[in-house]
């Protein structure tokens, strides 16, 4: 950085100590000076009280000695943060006497004894300017102090020439030396944590703080990369001038923000208490962290591409020109596009707009982008991010079907929702869907348990609640509850019960039904409940399990709200859960379970079938009539607008009852990449004349674009009746598919319910990631094991299948114990 320059404003007689520092006592007591103008006006007084010294040892900054003989070729130079031009005030002075020649051995000591007398820290050498490039060659710190170097004093065009070597190495140097530094940055975080969650955090070293901003310049200087650098110089300023009241509040020359000194810090800064300033330290931190991660993914592809792996792996180079005002003006070449989801498709190990998408007339867009990036292990690409922000309107209020389910789908990746999540809450994506996020977003949790801010605790406690899915049977109400269960903090009063009314509005706006908003309005007014009681109240007193009873009202409620507990404790650190604690809240659930379990349906109790629609009566005479399947087909749009977004079927499907039908519509299904959101299947007998299978899908079309209906009839007939092998298609396409990464995701649980889930057939519960054919290998492997399904009920939850099918033996007996052990078995090996 250049400084300004100005009139001298150095001591008189820079020999005299006392008078610098007076000078410099003076400029940081001047009224109205602050932040950068007086880091620059700091630094200016050094430059020329440094120079002044040069001068008096006998060296003038013309390049001639004061005996009017040649200079030897001498140089004060300002190094590191001195070099950038600004001074906080306790920073180091950072300075290089460099010479190409012979030098007096008493000039250092002239310049370096009158600033130690002045009471500065000093961090000084005297090089050549071949052994500054060969110490800066060995050590990278070195090189990035050079790489900021100021010509203070003395011969300016030995600064020069230094400048210019020091800048051709670096870039020479970068495919080794890049890889290097962002090592030493993922160390300091290690060491340091993250800025933005810290109570008492490290302005420098921490992840998102000052030596990342140097990083970053250093990027840039190698013209490989830069990084978006919108609000990034207002980050910027927010870490300097906060490290400079910091510098202020306690006279020493610290960069950990303590918690102490926060109110001193804030009242410098002129802002209302210290959690407004730790919230606007988080800001800037996250601010400057988003940009280190998409730079450093743009120099990963810079380097893969050079290497020739880029090439190998179907990327190219890529680079951040910031040309188009974040709109993402890259200089590509060919490369592979892999379809995602409609809109969406894979290019250089990023989840980016298909070519045909359209945000402006695609509201969910940007739900679909997330969950699709999260569920392969992507991120959403930064110009990806800005367009959609820029372009994609605000959902409809209900929220349409799919966004629902997308935003299930993007919490139900775990982790890799979690850098996912940071682009889009960096463009402001997330508090234009949840009104109220705002509030907690960056909000600090003064408490020496909690390890995060609320709105990351959110967000973990979500990931958290990922791999818990199996254990409920409603895997999308305990995402969204996890994402939502402290929503009311920063609010007055209990924070569980302000939570409780932002939740309703926005489980109705996200348009789930009243029952549901009901539950999660419970799980987040009770989110502390069972934790609470579990280690306040004696577990054998009766009124201790009647609380949690009259808390919650369901077996489904309270296998929710266990299932919430621990994952909001696990997400809060490590003092938090416990097997103390877990051991307690298990035993008190199993109480309150027995006690629910006399009073409501047991586990597995499916719904009644409602009556049947004329259409579906009419389809059913057809099918017994004929002998053959008869079907319906409804399009329908899943997005917010006709011809927008993935577009849905109603499928009804009636056909004579026979051996290994749900899997092979299912099958059918897989073929033609419709994927099914929910199915039902049961017998009726229409015309007294047998029974007829009923089957009614909601399927959505993976990529947008729906089958022709009478190819997916031609094909359906054709799988039933034999001669289209389902299996052998779907094996060959995924076989010639190629692999992506893939997301860790719990195992898939295939259980048999209590005898009591149904008098009349054995009911076998599924739990698993969703997954092309799924449905398809479910069916087989019941089909295989010699049983019907008399009746299914399939939902998909987000990513989460949650299926239950009524079994009975071919003469419609439910199974024996071991028989249905023997079949649960066969399905959990079919699912892998």
């Amino acid at each position: 950085m250049t400084i300004e320059t100005g009139p001298s404003s150095g001591p008189s007689d820079p020999s005299d100590p006392s008078a610098y520092a007076a000078a410099r006592a003076a400029l940081l007591d001047r009224p109205g000076l602050t932040g950068r103008p007086r880091r620059a006006a700091l630094a200016r007084l050094t430059d020329d009280w440094l120079a002044g010294l040069l001068a008096a040892a006998g060296v003038p900054s013309s390049g001639a000695s004061s005996s009017g003989a040649p200079s030897s070729g001498v140089a004060l130079v300002a190094v590191g943060g001195y070099g950038r031009g600004e001074l906080s005030p306790r920073s180091d002075l950072d300075v290089l006497l460099l010479h190409d020649g012979p030098i007096a051995a008493e000039l250092p000591e002239r310049i370096w004894y009158p600033v130690w007398d002045a009471g500065a820290k000093l961090d000084h050498s005297v090089r050549t300017p071949a052994e500054a490039r060969a110490v800066a060659a060995a050590d990278l710190k070195a090189q990035l102090g050079l790489l900021d170097a100021r010509h203070l004093a003395g011969d300016g065009a030995l600064t020069a020439a230094l400048r210019s070597a020091v800048l051709t190495d670096w870039r020479a140097s970068a495919p080794a030396r890049l890889p290097e530094l962002r090592e030493l940055g993922r160390e300091r975080a290690e060491r340091h944590g993250e800025l933005s969650f810290l109570l008492e955090p490290d302005l420098k070293e921490a992840r998102g703080g000052l030596r990342d901003l140097v990083a970053l310049d250093a990027v840039a200087a190698t013209w490989l990369a830069d990084a978006p650098r919108d609000g990034l110089d207002t980050a910027a300023l927010r870490l300097a001038d906060v490290r400079d009241a910091l510098h202020l509040a306690t006279g020493r020359a610290t960069e950990r923000l303590s918690l102490q000194d926060q109110d001193q810090v804030a009242e410098r800064l002129g802002v209302p208490d210290a959690d407004t300033l730790l919230r606007q330290v988080y800001e800037a931190a996250r601010t400057v962290a988003y940009a280190s991660d998409v730079t450093w993914r743009a120099v990963e592809r810079v380097l893969a591409a050079r290497s020739g792996r880029g090439r190998r792996a179907g990327r190219t180079a890529f680079r951040f020109t910031g040309a188009g005002r974040g709109t993402g003006a890259v200089a590509r070449g060919a490369v592979a596009r892999r379809p995602l989801a409609e809109g969406v498709v894979e290019q250089d190990g990023e989840a980016v707009l298909a070519q045909g998408a359209r945000p402006a007339a695609d509201p969910v867009l940007p739900l679909r982008a997330a969950a699709a990036a999260a569920q392969n292990g992507l991120t959403v690409s930064y110009a990806t991010v800005r367009r959609l922000a820029a372009e994609c309107r605000p959902l409809p209020v209900p929220w349409p079907d799919e966004a629902r389910e997308q935003l299930v789908t993007l919490l139900g990746a775990g982790e890799a929702a979690v850098p996912v999540w940071e682009a889009l809450e960096a463009e402001g994506l997330v508090t234009g869907l949840l009104p109220g996020w705002e509030r907690v977003r960056c909000r600090p949790q003064r408490n020496a348990v909690h390890r995060w801010t609320v709105d990351r605790h959110l967000v973990e406690t979500a990931v958290r609640a990922a791999a818990m899915t199996r254990r409920v049977a409603r895997p999308d109400l305990l995402l969204v509850a996890a994402l939502l269960h402290d929503i009311g903090k920063g609010r007055p009063g209990d924070h569980s019960e302000a939570g409780e009314v932002i939740v309703r509005d926005l489980a109705t706006r996200m348009g789930f039904p009243a029952e549901d908003t009901e539950t999660l309005a419970v799980l987040v007014r009770h989110h502390l409940t069972l934790v609470d009681t579990a280690t306040r109240r004696d577990p054998d007193d009766p009124a201790t399990v009647e609380a949690i009873t009259k808390a919650v009202g369901t077996p489904s409620e309270l296998e929710l709200l266990h299932a919430l507990t621990e994952a909001d404790a696990l997400a809060t650190g490590p003092a938090a859960w416990s097997g103390w604690r877990a051991s307690l809240v298990d035993g008190l659930v199993a109480r309150a379970a027995a006690q629910l379990a006399g009073g409501v349906a047991a586990p597995g109790e499916a719904a009644p079938w409602a009556r049947p629609s004329a259409e579906q009566e009419r389809i059913a005479v057809e099918a017994a009539r004929t002998g053959g399947p008869a079907l319906s087909l409804l399009a329908r749009a899943e997005g917010a607008d006709p011809g927008s977004g993935p577009m849905g079927v109603e499928l009804t499907l009636a056909v004579p009852d026979r051996p290994g039908l749900l899997g092979t519509v299912a099958g059918v299904l897989a073929l033609h990449r419709l994927t099914v959101r929910s199915a039902g299947l049961r017998e009726l007998d229409p015309v007294g004349s047998g029974p007829v299978l009923l089957l009614s899908w909601r399927v959505a079309a993976e990529f947008g674009e729906l089958p022709e209906a009478a190819r997916l009839r031609a094909d359906l007939r054709r799988a039933l009746d034999g001669s289209l092998d389902v299996s052998r298609r779907l094996a060959e396409r995924d076989a010639a598919a190629p692999r992506r990464r893939g997301i860790p995701t719990p195992p898939p649980l295939v259980a048999v319910a209590p005898a009591v889930a149904s008098a009349s057939a054995t009911v076998l519960e599924v739990r698993a990631h969703d997954a092309p054919g799924l449905l398809h290998r479910i069916g087989r492997a019941l089909d295989g094991a010699g049983v019907r399904v008399r009746t299914a009920h399939v939902s998909t939850l987000g990513a989460e299948a949650v299926d239950s099918f009524y079994l009975t033996d071919p003469a419609g007996r439910p199974l024996t114990a071991g028989r249905a052990g023997e079949v649960a078995a066969a399905v959990r090996a079919a699912l892998g």
